[in-house]
């Protein structure tokens, strides 16, 4: 799986209301987040969120009240894959970030991280461990294109220059070709394995820290727009048409947690 570095390879809503997500985003997304703890043994609950084609999209952290207490908040999280999860942090941290949660290993999982670069957005890093049957697989959350996949991957960053440089030599992205937003900055778009994975802008005065969002895949975002208030949740933004054709909104769930939507318009 060293092939994989730079890859994202999951994600997870971390929540107050496991319940509540899976009826909000189960309606959103057309997702199925296991109604159960998904984990066996005493630890966190954990749910995993499976697509209708039968993969995973990732998982459910239910937040406990001692982690609340600990300054946990709902949020949505981006793990990427890395070959040695303790030099990455240690990188991390030699260019002014900090550790949150210090390199750990879950059995049958993996090691990882929970991070913050230097500009304060939250990210994970892992090595996965891969089935012991299955010693090649890569992960398939994050596609360009489907739906109930995540679809893209942005970072609003106070330092978008600082950012584009530590995030390419850490994960090996490249940054190729940009879209300038007038008086906002330049949209700088990140490139993995030969495809567009994502983009890094400067963070927008309305957002309070530096952060990650992700856009989830939809059939249809008028649908799924009209599926977050109706659950309620609130849009944060219009719906607007990007390149290409597809339309997406920035949206927080009902615990208020954010995050983006994208997919066709079919009205």
């Amino acid at each position: 799986m060293a092939q994989d570095r730079g890859a994202f390879i999951w994600y997870e809503l971390m929540t107050t209301d496991a319940a509540g997500a899976k009826a909000f985003y189960d309606a959103v997304v057309g997702w199925d987040i296991d109604a159960q703890n998904s984990m066996p043994g005493d630890g966190p609950e954990y749910r995993m969120i499976k697509r209708s084609d039968g993969g995973f999209a990732g998982g459910v952290l239910t937040l406990t009240d001692a982690m609340c207490e600990e300054g946990a908040r709902p949020g949505w999280f981006g793990y990427v894959h890395v070959p040695d999860v303790d030099a990455a942090v240690a990188r991390i941290v030699e260019a002014g970030g900090t550790t949150f949660i210090a390199p750990h290993d879950l059995e049958g999982v993996g090691r990882m991280a929970l991070v913050a670069d230097p500009q304060g957005a939250p990210i994970y890093v892992m090595t996965p461990t891969p089935p012991p049957d299955q010693p090649d697989a890569q992960s398939d959350v994050f596609d360009y294109e489907k739906p109930q996949h995540v679809r893209w991957n942005e970072l609003q960053t106070t330092d978008p220059a600082a950012a584009v440089t530590l995030y390419t030599e850490l994960f090996g992205w490249e940054q190729k070709d940009s879209m300038p937003m007038g008086e906002m900055g330049d949209y700088q778009f990140l490139h993995h394995d030969g495809g567009m994975i994502g983009a890094v802008m400067p963070k927008m005065p309305d957002v309070p820290q530096s952060v990650w969002s992700y856009y989830i895949g939809v059939d249809d975002i008028d649908r799924a727009a009209g599926a977050v208030t109706d659950g309620g949740g609130e849009h944060l933004g219009e719906i607007m048409e990007i390149p290409g054709g597809d339309f997406a909104v920035h949206c927080a769930d009902p615990q208020g947690a954010a995050f983006g939507l994208v997919g066709p318009r079919k009205a």
